[in-house]
């Protein structure tokens, strides 16, 4: 019995060896089907960072744990696992969805050893001994790793809500799912008028820096922006977690906004913050509607490649509505663009002479002047758009304006990396 118990540790070290080279594509595999089946778990860019940083470093120390035949309960669960617990209990995400997480994780790393050993091992009893050994140990140390997070999980909570912000985002909360008799209350205790114009914005850094330090920052920004845009009183500003936040900017009776001006205070401001804004809208219906669409913008900023600082929703608005399944709207792209839907230089530049001449009204003349290129330049350039394509520009205007602005807005995320 002895000899199969070391035997079996010995195989276990190879497996896990020849493993490792694969733990990559593995850990990507792992996190789209959490993605896929936890919706509680999609989110913001930090939140997805920290997902994607949990999920490979606990099967990276997994696989350590099978190659070097380590006790679990000598082995520290991962700093990004600490550190992904502590943000879902931030943001009011049930510990439920976490402890489901480590259950797919855990079956999917499982099933991969499993089709490793079977490709590997042909001796029926040295695999039914290495199985055996395998479930014990990646059991023992799933259970010690999800025992320690919840732990952290439920300490972060509790922190969470005796934090001062608590009762604010409770009213806020309660102003957003419709409660109109929360209305008086919250006005009078958050200091912020709801008949009026607002501006939703969320505001967040991508990485914290250092700690305790990230809302003082994100308030900072938030007062800067409103006095650049003259608004006649103080923001609302309401912390989410430690770095991020929604605020409401309000603008009395003024219903329209600067937004070149906006962007550009933006841009001239902490050069961390990320900012996603919706439209200016009325009274509290107005609070809620601008609100969701800087969610929605928010959205889209966190799948574009390359990720911009500020993103308005009055831009990106049909791209931010159709976001909500990025497969079908990439593979839609691709329809549409052809040869031209491809992450390289040439297929962009035709896209962008393609996008202004569209925008321009088809105009040769006026895309020139725009792009700085002599008129005949366009012309070949068009011509060589719609051969790559299949159709002429006008076949198929309305679409190729959609599918421009797209790409323009979430960048290489809807390209191919290569032509097909």
């Amino acid at each position: 019995m002895a000899g199969d118990v070391s035997e079996a540790a010995k195989q276990l070290s190879v497996l896990a060896a020849s493993m490792r080279p694969r733990l990559s594509d593995v850990s990507c595999g792992m996190r789209e089907r959490l993605m896929s089946d936890i919706v509680q778990l999609r989110g913001d860019g930090n939140l997805l960072k920290l997902l994607y940083a949990s999920v490979s470093e606990n099967v990276a120390t997994l696989l350590d744990v099978l190659e070097n035949d380590m006790p679990a309960d000598s082995v520290e669960e991962p700093v990004a696992a600490r550190e992904y617990a502590k943000l879902l209990a931030q943001r009011d995400i049930p510990i439920t969805a976490l402890t489901r997480a480590y259950r797919i994780v855990h079956g999917c790393f499982v099933q991969w050893c499993l089709e490793e050993l079977h490709r590997q091992v042909v001796d029926e009893e040295l695999s039914a001994a290495t199985t055996s050994r395998m479930l014990a140990v990646s059991f023992d140390y799933i259970d010690r790793v999800t025992e320690h997070v919840i732990g952290v999980y439920q300490r972060e909570r509790d922190r969470w809500l005796l934090n001062a912000t608590a009762g604010l985002t409770a009213r806020v909360g309660d102003v957003l799912a419709g409660n109109d008799g929360a209305l008086d209350p919250a006005e009078s205790s958050l200091g912020y008028r709801f008949s009026q114009y607002h501006l939703g914005l969320v505001a967040w850094l991508p990485t914290p820096g250092r700690a305790g330090t990230a809302l003082a920052r994100l308030d900072r920004f938030t007062g800067e922006i409103a006095g650049e845009l003259d608004c006649p009183a103080r923001p609302l500003f309401v912390p989410q977690d430690e770095t991020a936040s929604w605020v409401w900017l309000p603008l009395g009776s003024q219903r329209h906004v600067d937004w070149e001006r906006l962007a550009n205070a933006v841009e001239d401001a902490d050069p961390s913050v990320r900012v996603c804004a919706g439209s200016a809208q009325p009274g509290v219906g107005g609070f809620r509607c601008t609100h969701r669409q800087a969610l929605r913008a928010q959205e889209l900023a966190a799948m574009a490649s390359p990720a911009g600082r500020f993103t308005a929703y009055a831009r990106v608005a049909p791209i931010a509505l159709m976001c909500a399944n990025i497969d079908d709207l990439r593979s839609w792209v691709w329809e549409v663009l052809g040869p031209l839907a491809v992450d390289e230089e040439h297929s962009s530049r035709l896209r962008e002479t393609l996008r202004i001449f569209l925008s321009t009204g088809c105009s040769y003349t006026a895309t020139a002047s725009s792009q700085i290129l002599h008129k005949n330049t366009v012309q070949y350039r068009i011509r060589k758009a719609e051969e790559a394509m299949g159709l002429t520009v006008q076949e198929r205007r309305t679409d190729l304006d959609i599918a421009l602005l797209a790409v323009e807005c979430l960048g290489s995320a809807l390209l191919r990396k290569k032509p097909v």
